[in-house]
């Protein structure tokens, strides 16, 4: 196992029937990291993690999860994971209902912890007259990010965190993501089809498509992986800068002008956090 990986995969195959899902996936996760699975749907995100977790066994390959050797490490590794993978929560109860649920689930004694993570999400205030059903989708994925800090684990993963979320909502999931990572050092795990999203939010990525992680880089691989350097000018000096180029023998392959992104454009035009 890499020196400062947490969770390693080497050649794991995952087959429903006939069909493979996961064909000799090799992944590394590092400690501290926020690492971002990318893919379309259908591409193995989810049964990836499912394996990871134990709910769905692999026919063949590695798996070892901090440090482990055999799959009863694992198993008891396992524990150190808190996970978002879908909601599974009572529409009847609140918030903290739902989580007391959870924390007696997990053998978890502290009542307190319930009031720790929905302080950390943002869901303390929110009246415990209002049950899980009429919460917005935005809520309703807080909750179960608050759920997945149940415990205090040392791994996070969370499966399509902002599926269905509009900007603000994804600015804030993805704001919350990295907050968490930044002051408490957790290694995160998430999962996106939405390429721009997990650009602005994750460390490392892994490529995954048609059940094969094709590559894995940083975020500064991307950069040095483009082949060109930007310089910023104004408007202004656009001829001035191309005529000191050319006649310093440096080849010019495109201008293009530069402007905010989609993103930066809502954002100022309606307000809000990013």
């Amino acid at each position: 196992m890499a020196e400062n990986a947490v969770i390693e995969l080497e050649g794991i195959e995952k087959r429903y029937g006939d069909h493979a899902v996961l064909k000799g996936v090799n992944m590394t996760v590092n400690k501290g990291d926020i690492y971002g699975l990318i893919g379309k749907n259908g591409a193995g995100k989810t049964t990836l993690f499912k394996v990871v977790l134990g709910l769905s066994d692999f026919e063949a390959g590695k798996l070892s999860i901090l440090g482990a050797q055999t799959e009863e490490q694992n198993q008891k590794n396992r524990q150190k994971i808190g996970f978002f993978v879908g909601s599974n929560f009572f529409g009847y109860l609140n918030a903290r209902e739902n989580l007391h649920y959870y924390r007696m689930c997990k053998g978890i004694k502290d009542k307190e912890e319930v009031e720790r993570v929905l302080d950390i999400v943002g869901l303390s205030e929110v009246s415990d007259k209002v049950p899980a059903k009429r919460f917005s989708l935005g809520m309703k994925q807080r909750l179960g990010i608050a759920n997945a800090l149940l415990g205090d684990p040392d791994i996070l993963i969370f499966d399509e965190p902002t599926n269905g979320l509009d900007p603000q909502g994804i600015a804030d999931i993805r704001h919350l993501i990295q907050r968490i990572n930044e002051e408490s050092g957790k290694t995160i795990i998430v999962s996106s089809h939405i390429l721009g999203e997990l650009e602005n939010t994750a460390h490392r990525f892994g490529i995954v498509h048609n059940g094969i992680i094709m590559k894995e880089m940083t975020s500064e691989d991307m950069l040095t992986n483009n082949g060109y350097t930007m310089l910023e000018i104004s408007d202004n000096d656009v001829e001035k800068a191309k005529k000191l180029l050319t006649d310093n023998g440096i080849n010019i392959n495109s201008i293009k002008q530069s402007s905010e992104s989609l993103e930066d454009f809502y954002f100022n035009l309606v307000g809000g956090e990013r």
